[in-house]
């Protein structure tokens, strides 16, 4: 069908006010990553917008030559890559549970489930209580704590309910097991869904700071996050740019506006690069209540 005149107007606004947005929400990143890769010094006097006014590597050297940034950038990693497994495990084994409508206790177990997505004990009970299980100054405060994710389980139950019935009769008529089927029928038909319940839950455990501040005092299990945060917190003490030029005298032309912002582009980089392969799940994982063939 041709377009007449005003599709054309429409088309054009459209592409224009998408295009406003689309600078407006990248170009902060990208000045980020101009600013990375400029000489620290320079770049605390401004004026810097489109690239590089003195091209530097001097930033990223002193980045992955520094032990506390590479143990954070490891224990990111090992925290995300285990408890995204873990997280997307649990909450899909609990959601297909609370799906079975034959559950003894079905209507209890989703009450309690939905109260605890409103109300929580606060933030002393919960450190007493992390305390209590030796969560405390540990790896596992970053795993065993977010094991379940309850909002992404009740919206895994609309899922599993529009599973057909009929896989699970005839498996169970061929004699296999509850985990037997989950595992095997289950879990291959919910590719969407659990893709979709891991690229969340890895976004969150990788920018993830808060537990790192005020459950862990080990300087070795800090977080990329955290420690971007702690590099934030200084740069905003330090005050004005003739401020962060003076600490940067100390330290060549290293200053903490220059390692923030390469954090910054180092922390966000492995999101954009896995985000593109994995977008179509987002939709798909949320919507399918069935399978097709």
């Amino acid at each position: 069908m041709r377009k007449n005149a005003e599709d054309r107007i429409m088309d054009a606004l459209t592409f224009i006010f998408l295009t406003l947005v689309f600078i407006l929400t990248a170009y902060p990143f990208f000045l980020s990553l101009i600013l990375s890769f400029n000489d620290g010094l320079d770049a605390a006097n401004g004026g810097i917008y489109l690239w590089p006014r003195v091209f530097t590597l001097d930033n990223y050297r002193t980045f992955f030559n520094d032990e506390k940034w590479i143990s954070g950038f490891l224990i990111t990693v090992y925290r995300t890559f285990i408890g995204t497994l873990v997280t997307t495990f649990f909450t899909a084994v609990v959601a297909y549970g609370f799906s079975y409508e034959k559950l003894i206790g079905r209507k209890f177990y989703m009450g309690v489930a939905v109260f605890c997505l409103y109300f929580s004990g606060g933030l002393i009970p919960y450190y007493m209580t992390l305390k209590a299980l030796g969560l405390l100054n540990s790896f596992l405060v970053y795993i065993i704590p977010s094991a379940l994710n309850l909002f992404y389980a009740i919206v895994a139950v609309s899922f599993f309910k529009g599973i057909p019935s009929a896989l699970h009769e005839s498996a169970t008529i061929d004699g296999a097991g509850e985990l037997r089927i989950f595992a095997t029928i289950i879990i291959p038909v919910s590719k969407p869904l659990l893709a979709t319940i891991a690229i969340f839950t890895g976004v969150a455990h990788w920018s993830s700071w808060f537990d790192s501040a005020f459950f862990v005092q080990n300087r070795d299990l800090r977080t990329l996050g955290y420690l971007l945060m702690e590099v934030i917190n200084r740069s905003n003490l330090s005050g004005s740019s003739a401020m962060t030029a003076a600490m940067a005298s100390v330290n060549s032309v290293i200053t903490p506006l220059a390692i923030q912002v390469t954090a910054m582009v180092i922390s966000v980089f492995p999101i954009m690069i896995i985000y593109p392969f994995l977008q179509k799940y987002f939709v798909t994982g949320l919507t399918v209540g069935s399978v097709k063939g």
